[in-house]
């Protein structure tokens, strides 16, 4: 991993352990860890590919940087259509949202915003597609038992259980994860940050 002194220090603004689990897969370890604190509310008529950028930026931004430091935030959102799911707060919130996944192709945007040591800040997006085989009643309650799903965009993890229900995917394993580690890396080189 890249040591302390060796290049700019790299906060990541977000509480998630994926992301910080991510980042250890391309060799990079936050300096410090930051959890900003942002209403994370859709706008009206936004949509999904710009509220997952809108909410990367803000939260890279609600961080105090210091001086020098870099600021890494990402945001992941599921969408079936043009609606937005957000992290399943409860067992009954993950059960629709599985409920309306069971079947169907829906969008994961995946993005993520870096501020560099100069305060210039540039995002991407990655635009992924999963498809859920036809859910039955008993295999939702059985994922939604589990726990899985709670706290996550859409109500699943594909790293988990999920993965087992998914017919097909296109696009970045990580991104839908949580963390496009493609874009990250382009990203974090462009600021200088040292990584290989």
């Amino acid at each position: 991993m890249s040591a302390p002194g060796a290049g700019p220090a790299l906060v990541l603004a977000s509480s998630s352990p994926r992301r910080r689990e991510l980042l250890a897969r391309i060799d990079v370890a936050p300096a410090r860890v930051a959890s900003p604190d942002i209403d994370e509310t859709p706008l009206p008529g936004e949509l999904p590919r710009d509220y997952a950028l809108r909410l990367a930026e803000q939260k890279a931004r609600a961080i105090v940087r210091g001086e020098g430091e870099l600021v890494l935030a990402g945001d992941t959102c599921v969408a079936p259509g043009r609606r937005i799911l957000q992290q399943a707060s409860d067992a009954d919130m993950n059960r629709r949202f599985l409920e309306l996944l069971s079947g169907r192709r829906h969008r994961v945007y995946s993005a993520v915003s870096l501020i560099d040591a100069d305060g210039v800040q540039r995002s991407k997006c990655s635009e992924n597609i999963v498809k859920f085989k036809p859910l039955h009643a008993d295999e939702i309650a059985a994922y939604v038992a589990s726990g899985e799903g709670l706290g996550k965009a859409g109500g699943y993890a594909i790293q988990g259980r999920a993965e087992a229900l998914i017919l097909w995917m296109s696009g970045s394993h990580s991104a839908i994860m949580g963390l496009p580690l493609y874009e990250t890396r382009l990203l974090l080189k462009q600021a200088g940050y040292p990584i290989g």
